[in-house]
């Protein structure tokens, strides 16, 4: 069988030993177990004769994308071919006006939101490595804007795949709803390569947020960072970002970043939407923060003061009180000439 693939591959098919290793874990600790060979296909049709092949030996057969796989998906513990599928790497088509898009595998998310930029359009998924969209469906990926935009299940619209039996399937067609037949797409979303191999995929795209804002929020314990994340977006704060860290992790990424952050449970959140929207979600993960302060018999302010910002909690923290200095500005400032519209509004 491997003779019959080198000659049918020529100088995509290989043995040599440094590239099946690469083709094997290389991400974590766990050992490597390279495959047999590796054939590096460029078309649905190359797949579906590797497939083909190794179906007819009953030879097992991984595939890869750009090798970022933390969990040992690409070792070849039976041996067998490792199908390198990051040559396959075009953008077929964008449909700005659908908000859609179809790709090759190995089209990189990166490479993906480079080319739809100048479209105003993203893709949102953002697992930490720069994968390859084939391997992000195949793994049911996701990343720190799942809490706004989902995962890859939410993000796969449709897909092609080459079955074992080499049969070529596509799973569904463009439309966004449908309710025809068996959900195929989200069978193979998420198989890890056990069930088929991707060799197209059509996407759900977004707009570029008009605005985004972030904020890094330090708290005494995880309890009180995770119950404000569950509030927070249980009370309909529309949060596109949102991740925990703790005092161990925050202190690496002093270290590694020489960053001088407080070294306790961290969320760092991140707002999108138009400019109105982020200010209005901004004023929102505030006021709580502020009336909570209150409650608990602290202040609403820290060392930056009142201004106007604050005004609206001023009697919620001193009551009665707001008339005492009210009177004291109206008789030290009775034309309201100072600094107007500040601390409090004068009646």
């Amino acid at each position: 069988m491997l003779a019959a693939l080198a000659a049918r591959f020529g100088d995509r098919f290989t043995r040599a030993e440094s590239v099946r290793r690469q083709h094997g874990n290389t991400f974590t600790w766990y050992e490597n177990e390279p495959p047999d060979a590796v054939v590096y296909a460029t078309s649905t049709e190359d797949v579906q004769d590797v497939v083909r092949h190794c179906a007819s030996h009953r030879v097992p057969l991984i595939a890869f994308g750009t090798g970022t796989s933390l969990e040992g998906h690409l070792n070849a513990p039976f041996g067998g071919i490792s199908i390198d599928l990051s040559r396959m790497d075009a953008i077929r088509a964008v449909h700005a006006e659908d908000l859609d898009c179809s790709v090759e595998p190995g089209v990189t998310r990166t490479k993906l939101n480079s080319f739809i930029r100048d479209q105003g359009l993203f893709f949102p998924i953002d697992p930490g490595a720069d994968a390859s969209l084939g391997g992000m469906a195949a793994t049911r990926a996701s990343g720190t804007n799942a809490v706004r935009y989902g995962t890859m299940k939410d993000a796969v619209l449709a897909l092609t795949a080459v079955m074992p039996n080499c049969e070529v399937v596509r799973t569904a067609r463009r439309a966004k709803k449908s309710s025809s037949g068996y959900d195929l797409t989200r069978l193979l979303v998420g198989s890890e390569g056990t069930l088929g191999i991707i060799t197209e995929l059509t996407l759900r795209l977004h707009p570029i947020p008009e605005a985004i804002a972030a904020a890094v929020c330090g708290f005494e314990s995880l309890a009180g960072a995770v119950e404000t994340a569950m509030e927070s977006i249980q009370s309909g704060v529309p949060l596109a970002r949102i991740e925990l860290l703790d005092p161990l992790q925050i202190r690496a990424c002093n270290i590694y970043s020489k960053l001088a952050l407080a070294e306790v449970p961290t969320l760092f959140v991140e707002f999108h939407g138009s400019q109105r929207d982020v200010d209005e979600q901004i004023a929102r993960f505030i006021a709580r923060l502020a009336l909570r302060a209150i409650a608990m018999d602290g202040t609403c302010t820290g060392e930056h003061g009142v201004g106007h910002g604050k005004i609206k909690y001023l009697e919620a923290e001193h009551g009665g009180a707001v008339a005492a200095m009210q009177a004291i500005k109206q008789a030290l400032d009775p034309d309201n000439i100072m600094n107007p519209g500040k601390i409090f509004a004068l009646t």
